[in-house]
């Protein structure tokens, strides 16, 4: 096995991981926190570490350059603020910061697709 399949085979692992955990958490939210050993009494704290990391990888995504995966992060932090808007809205508390974060990331979607479409390989 080459190193590159390697890595594919261990992010697909992360895929299936991380949707089983998402699967969980949509649908039964307190097996969600029993099975992955979360506390509700700490989720601030692992909110700090989930912004941290996203921080990480915008920083990474802003050195390299890869439109592609630009285009698929705004996609994702799209979802994740769309959603937590959503939610928020449903609940009777504030979600304007939610939305506004989801339209721009929609926006940022936009301009990365367009420049991924538009930039020759390796430009």
């Amino acid at each position: 096995m080459t190193l590159s399949s390697l890595v594919v085979v261990l992010l697909a692992i992360g895929v299936v991981l991380l949707g089983f955990m998402a699967f969980l958490f949509w649908t039964d939210p307190a097996k969600g926190l029993r099975i992955t050993t979360h506390r509700l009494e700490n989720l601030p704290t692992v909110m700090a570490n989930r912004y941290t990391g996203l921080a990480v990888l915008s920083l990474g995504m802003i050195l390299y350059g890869n439109y592609p995966i630009i285009t698929v992060f705004f996609l994702s932090a799209a979802i994740m603020a769309l959603s937590d808007s959503m939610i928020y809205a449903r609940a009777g508390h504030s979600f304007i910061k939610h939305t506004a974060s989801g339209v721009l990331s929609v926006i940022g979607m936009i301009i990365s697709a367009i420049a991924w479409a538009t930039t020759p390989v390796g430009g």
